[in-house]
């Protein structure tokens, strides 16, 4: 049968059906019951302007129809993840991982389930600013003894995750976070990530703001605002003081960094944060500066609004196409940050970031080795930390440096390492043979300064090879064979497309692939892109090659290295260099690079 199209009655058929009625209710002495224009229920027929038994139009999640959300947004309609603490303790009585649409939701809370890669429970934690004190770090420690497998690994969010936890510790470890004074509600799924800062705020030389209390500020404000966990996909917030340290905030949704504005200005002269968005260098772009910026003040108040703005417009049917870059891409940033102020009950001040004091420069390798702080005289000493992984032991150990010798804390950075701030001068030899006596040094070669690598399939199950172990591997071959760089150079190693190790960002970028041999042996390899930088050295790295088996990069990035220190412009950096030559100069290096005798 043919359907015919739902069209609205004429004003000469509704005044038919109505005396029809009319005349029906009569003769039958049936009541009748309608539904008035403004929505009351009258049993007057020529009153009624709808029967109630016509479907209602059709729910929406902010302004999204229900039938057309993706299938996570309907996962999380059905049951909010935060609502779902009986199941937990459920599932952990029964000794059981979750199934199904529950894997998701466990996420929000924290606890991944990364089965088929491990068997087992990742507890991602959240370290707000990357600011852990002497105490956190010991419980942090006897977490992973107790619940995990005795190791813990520092994320490229300035975080920590605990792994290999069983399924009847999942209560009892989320329990025993919050006894610690810290929690991992929201580190997954979609939800604000844990916020990132300058790891040196506070006793930073050169910074211009103390973001302490701000990332203080806005962890509270996420952690009591139900809303704020629903969002359409992750969210990335980052609080930039202007010091030594980067916090790679223009990888961020949303970067605070902070500005000074001299007399002679229109507006009065002091510290204010640029507001930048839409960072995501997986999906190719940093954050913008948006041509706004507020007092530090207003930070909190303005991030909730953008957050606000995002949650309510970003695009829940598509989740390739929900992060915040997207919806910046369909409405432009102006239309976005009008809405924004229509939220705020003071004024965005708009303001060009050219006419903004020069920020000092940022000191490459500053997050590795001894370095001056305030006050004078004390120091804080960058630990280096091999691809990010600790064992418990040593955490413990660094926890006892810190409250022996510092400032009983440690700074977690988003280059997979932490510091040991407020060490006088007279510690600073005792301090660094104890980190030695730990298996750890406050020394680095320029090789190992930028080594990035995420878990890898040894612990995830989107990872397609073994990252943290070709990248040890990898800076070893480097070493061996003569390798010697006069600066730090960036390589990120990560196992898929997710690039929770940015490799976009780094001089040399390494993406697991899986890669098919000439044999039909199928191996673990990578894309290699080429000079990535942040901050002053900005960029997106370039495709150079695709699907190397392993074994063969490192001889390949040994002869590219090699080219690159003998035809380099005076001190010209890699980054620098790379972007210097065309892909085909670059691709024809790597194709002239023969393997190395194994060193």
């Amino acid at each position: 049968m043919q359907h015919m199209p739902d069209l609205p009655f004429s004003e000469e058929q509704k005044q038919y059906l109505q005396g029809f009625m009319a005349g029906v209710l009569q003769r039958g002495g049936l009541s009748f019951v309608g539904q008035t224009a403004d929505g009351r229920l009258t049993h007057e027929p020529e009153q009624a302007v709808r029967d109630l038994a016509t479907p209602a139009p059709a729910e929406t999640l902010y302004g999204t129809p229900i039938d057309r959300l993706c299938k996570q947004e309907r996962i999380k309609l059905e049951l909010h993840p935060l609502d779902m603490w009986d199941r937990v303790l459920e599932n952990a009585a029964a000794g059981r991982f979750p199934e199904g649409d529950d894997v998701f939701r466990y996420k929000a809370l924290g606890l991944f389930y990364v089965a088929p890669a491990q068997n087992a429970f990742m507890l991602r934690c959240r370290i707000a600013g990357g600011f852990l004190s002497s105490r956190q770090a010991h419980g942090l420690a006897e977490l992973a003894e107790r619940y995990g497998a005795g190791y813990l690994d520092l994320t490229t969010r300035a975080n920590i995750q605990i792994r290999e936890i069983g399924a009847r510790d999942a209560a009892d470890v989320l329990m025993a976070l919050a006894d610690l004074g810290l929690t991992s509600r929201g580190a997954g799924a979609d939800n604000i990530r844990n916020i990132t800062a300058t790891p040196t705020t506070g006793f930073d030389l050169q910074e211009l703001y103390d973001v302490r209390p701000l990332v203080r500020s806005l962890y509270y404000y996420i952690l009591n605002s139900r809303d704020l966990y629903n969002l359409p996909r992750k969210f990335n917030v980052a609080f930039d003081s202007g010091g030594v340290i980067t916090a790679a905030a223009d990888t961020n949704d949303l970067g605070f960094v902070a500005v000074r504005v001299d007399e002679g200005h229109d507006v009065p002269p002091g510290v204010y944060f640029r507001i930048e968005l839409g960072g995501v260098t997986g999906h190719g772009a940093f954050a913008q500066d948006t041509g706004y910026m507020v007092p530090p003040e207003a930070c909190i108040a303005t991030a909730a609004a953008i957050i606000r703005v995002y949650l309510e417009n970003g695009d829940r049917t598509n989740r390739k196409k929900a992060r915040l870059k997207y919806l910046l891409e369909r409405w432009g940033v102006e239309r976005f940050m009008e809405a924004v102020q229509e939220r705020l009950a003071f004024s965005l001040i708009r303001f060009p970031r050219e006419a903004c004091t020069p920020r000092p420069p940022l000191r490459p390798g500053a997050h590795i080795g001894i370095h001056p702080q305030r006050p004078e005289g004390h120091y804080y000493v960058g630990v280096d930390v091999p691809v990010g992984r600790l064992q418990a032991a040593q955490l413990h150990g660094l926890a006892d440096l810190a409250e022996r010798y510092g400032a009983g804390e440690l700074r977690l950075t988003v280059f997979q390492n932490l510091l040991i701030p407020g060490v006088a001068e007279a510690d600073l030899e005792p301090l660094c043979a104890a980190l030695r006596e730990l298996g750890l040094s406050h020394e680095s070669t320029p090789l190992r300064q930028g080594l990035v690598a995420c878990t890898g399939n040894a612990g995830c199950p989107y990872a397609r090879t073994n990252t943290k172990a070709h990248a040890l591997a990898l800076a070893r071959y480097l070493e061996e064979a003569g390798i010697s760089v006069d600066r730090p150079l960036n390589i990120h190693l990560t196992g898929c497309p997710h690039s929770c190790a940015q490799h976009y960002c780094g001089d040399i970028g390494l993406l697991g692939v899986k890669v098919k041999t000439d044999s039909g042996e199928t191996v673990e390899g990578y894309d290699i892109v080429l000079g990535g930088g942040l901050e002053a050295a900005q960029g997106l790295a370039r495709e150079v090659a695709r699907g190397i088996p392993f074994e063969a990069v490192p001889p390949l990035l040994a002869h590219l290295l090699r080219t690159y220190l003998q035809q380099r412009q005076g001190d010209e950096s890699f980054a620098a260099f790379t972007r210097r030559l065309d892909a085909t100069t670059l691709e024809t290096i790597l194709a002239e690079s023969k393997p190395d005798a194994t060193p």
